[in-house]
């Protein structure tokens, strides 16, 4: 007997956290559902159990009647890769901040600089997360985001030392491993895991 209601985990085609409903190929998407009974709640401006239920029925009702399209975005959710993700985001904030406020109160002034970093993955939805988790840490911020060869440039403070850009780079890549951990295809994982690519030291950089 065939199964009326056929989850993503059964099949691999479907984007996650949907099912299929009925073999026509209609696709309940959970988020969607998910919002849509939000947005009924607040219309009502009253959370009771009557409203929720009502609000599944009816986005339920929507999805079937006005089907959308299968669209992948690429975004997967790995809890312990969340985790890690936020704790090393945490971390991060608090060391960089204290050492940000260190660059402030020393006599002798820093020199900044703009510098090119490579990522290993080239999907925009991992393009745009990485650059959002850099942007978020002191010391550092994404001025440009290169699509075409997913490149970040990098405002980095303390570029006294070619150790210190290194450093800078590096925790580039590691963000950029965390944010895929947490978020992206098994392909995109495999792609962290091997080594950052090489790195082209322009004339000038560091001016």
């Amino acid at each position: 007997m065939k199964r009326l209601i056929k989850p993503s985990f059964r099949n691999k085609d479907l984007p996650p956290f949907s099912c299929e409903f009925g073999g026509r190929g209609r696709v309940l998407d959970v988020p969607l559902i998910a919002w849509l009974t939000l947005i009924w709640v607040l219309l009502w401006s009253s959370l009771n159990w009557a409203n929720v239920l009502t609000g599944v029925l009816v986005a339920v009702a929507v999805c079937l009647a006005f089907p959308l399209p299968r669209v992948d975005l690429g975004l997967r959710l790995h809890p312990w890769g969340i985790l890690m993700l936020a704790g090393y985001l945490f971390y991060d904030m608090y060391t960089s901040g204290v050492r940000v406020t260190r660059q402030i109160f020393v006599d002798h002034p820093h020199r900044a600089a703009v510098i090119a970093v490579p990522l290993r993955c080239r999907s925009d939805l991992m393009l745009a997360a990485t650059a959002v988790a850099v942007s978020n840490v002191p010391g550092g911020s994404v001025v440009e985001v290169r699509r075409a060869t997913a490149t970040v440039f990098l405002h980095v403070l303390d570029a006294d030392r070619p150790a210190a850009l290194d450093a800078a780079r590096h925790s580039v890549w590691r963000l950029e491993e965390l944010t895929v951990r947490a978020f992206g295809t098994p392909d995109e994982i495999a792609r962290v895991a091997e080594p950052p690519p090489p790195i082209r030291h322009d004339r000038g950089e560091g001016a």
